[in-house]
């Protein structure tokens, strides 16, 4: 068994055992860029299903602003940032998760850069939603109030050092040099990282 597998297991112990507010359990997954979201919810919602309980995961990612928007406003290069992203309607969907039978969300499709509107679906079988994201405890306007949704919450702890290192080494598989990666990564991802790490909400449970 892999340490990953290892940590699901736990944490869907943990999940199963937490009381629902609706219909649906809703877990949120936070960490910093690079921390390992999207792996760890991808294994978690498979052990969950593994059980016979229905899980899915739903990034935040789909909340991106349009890149014209973002060009317009001057934040394209800070794409990413709590700013960057309609937390008002994101709001909207997570409220609609607890007990709404089929709900419609946007996905990003990331090699194209934008958001799909209702190119994803939570239907009724589905019985705990993974929901992904940096902000998912982030004490700032309108993002704080997500915290009242969640009925159980992961934070994943990843020290700053290595939360770098593995950002620049994704900007170089995408294409930048050495220079570009380093500049990318410390002037937006880790400025991102470490605005959460300075306001942060309560988890459940700490990764």
């Amino acid at each position: 068994m892999t340490a990953l597998e290892a940590t699901a297991g736990t944490l869907a112990d943990l999940v199963l055992a937490a009381p629902r507010s609706g219909r649906r359990r809703l877990v949120a997954l936070a960490g910093g860029p690079a921390s390992g979201k999207s792996t760890l919810a991808g294994a978690l919602a498979q052990r969950l299903s593994d059980t016979g309980c229905a899980a899915q995961v739903v990034p935040m990612d789909g909340y991106h602003l349009h890149n014209p928007v973002l060009l317009a406003r001057g934040l394209l290069d800070r794409k990413g940032a709590a700013e960057t992203f309609d937390v008002a309607g994101f709001l909207h969907l997570v409220t609609r998760l607890h007990d709404e039978p089929e709900v419609f969300h946007p996905t990003f499709d990331r090699p194209r850069d934008i958001a799909i509107a209702a190119s994803g679906v939570i239907g009724p079988l589905c019985d705990t939603v993974i929901v992904e994201g940096n902000y998912l405890l982030f004490d700032e306007p309108v993002w704080r109030e997500l915290h009242a949704h969640w009925d159980f919450s992961i934070k994943l702890d990843v020290p700053m050092d290595i939360l770098k290192s593995r950002l620049v080494d994704r900007w170089l598989d995408h294409g930048l040099t050495a220079d570009q990666a380093e500049i990318r990564a410390e002037k937006n991802d880790m400025a991102n990282a470490r605005k959460v790490s300075n306001a942060p909400l309560p988890a459940s449970i700490v990764v």
